[in-house]
């Protein structure tokens, strides 16, 4: 691509990402803080990948994706996983009318643009199988009809790290569905006064809506052009390699902590993810940056540790970061 292609590129994104900064206006009326919970959002939003969040309750999960969808003018829907939750109750069923004498379809709360899956291990795996039917295929069967899930269509599960009894774990074939696992921490000091003066005062205040589902699905494919190098693509094969043959790029001391890597779904998020990100950044072409931003999150749910990792008190985090230092940066 010559020069004159990637300024005409950049200029054209960055006339077209000028929603961004409306979107981040109205989710900082009501979120304070939580930047990287704010741009992981829209990652997933704009690259139509669904984003498993964790955190200790209280921390505005449900409140950030309550604000986007306001904000975005979608349709909302929150599902409050529980261990007698029945995949009915997700995707809906067929109910027998009396008076007409036929079945008809009721659709389920998963027919939304943003589906809050809260606690998703908190139910049992049939439930979970059913959603993720519904995020893989982008479509949900009731009966013997198949039906196309309204799009944009992005889940954003929650889920507690503090509590083991009486949930149950997503297996890793699931979790990998997930584009983005996104490690939620408390506010900063000067946040958390802002909080507790907002409601004090009991002034909540809403998002306005700045943009409609089809300008989404319209900035999506002008997220698909953001400009990524060769070099760029090296970059992400090697990251992905490195997690899963560290000797070959000389970390034989992370190999006996890694079960298993990151699979083909790590190398295609990481591309999209950081295409995303560039994007949000007002910028036409991908740099090795944005690659290292969005590492973190696309990966820490990828690597599978060793008994050895987590007898040491290694995390797949400390892995992603030997292993961004150590790959050639291009």
């Amino acid at each position: 691509m010559n020069e004159v292609d990637i300024k005409e590129l950049n200029e054209r994104i960055r006339q077209q990402s000028a929603f961004v900064d409306l979107l981040n206006m109205e989710m900082g009326k009501v979120i304070i803080g939580q930047r990287h919970l704010v741009d992981s959002l829209l990652i997933g939003l704009l690259s139509g990948g669904h984003i498993l969040l964790e955190g200790v309750p209280g921390l505005a999960k449900t409140l950030a994706i309550t604000t986007l969808s306001q904000a975005v003018d979608a349709h909302f829907s929150r599902i409050q996983f529980t261990p007698d939750l029945l995949p009915a109750d997700l995707i809906g069923t067929l109910i027998y009318s009396q008076k007409s004498e036929e079945f008809t379809v009721k659709k389920g709360p998963v027919f939304a643009n943003f589906v809050l899956a809260d606690e998703i291990n908190r139910s049992p795996a049939k439930v979970q199988s059913a959603l993720l039917e519904a995020m893989q295929e982008r479509q949900v069967t009731i009966g013997d009809t198949t039906y196309p899930l309204p799009r944009p269509f992005l889940v954003l599960a929650t889920q507690n790290p503090l509590e083991q009894e009486g949930t149950y774990p997503l297996p890793e074939a699931q979790v990998d569905r997930f584009m983005l696992k996104v490690c939620i921490t408390y506010p900063k000091r000067e946040e958390e006064k802002q909080i507790i003066r907002q409601n004090m005062q009991g002034t909540f205040p809403r998002a306005t809506k700045v943009i409609s589902p089809e300008d989404i699905l319209k900035a999506r494919e002008v997220v698909n052009e953001v400009y990524m190098d060769e070099k760029i693509e090296r970059y992400i094969v090697d990251i992905i390699f490195a997690t899963r043959t560290p000797e070959e790029y000389q970390l034989d001391n992370i190999r006996s902590l890694i079960s298993y890597g990151g699979s083909p779904r790590a190398s295609i998020s990481l591309a999209k993810a950081s295409k995303a990100y560039a994007f949000i950044k007002r910028r036409g072409y991908v740099i090795p940056e944005d690659v290292r931003a969005v590492a973190h999150d696309v990966l820490r749910h990828r690597i599978g540790l060793t008994y050895e990792a987590e007898a040491e008190n290694i995390s797949s985090e400390d892995l992603i970061t030997e292993i961004l230092n150590r790959v050639d940066v291009p």
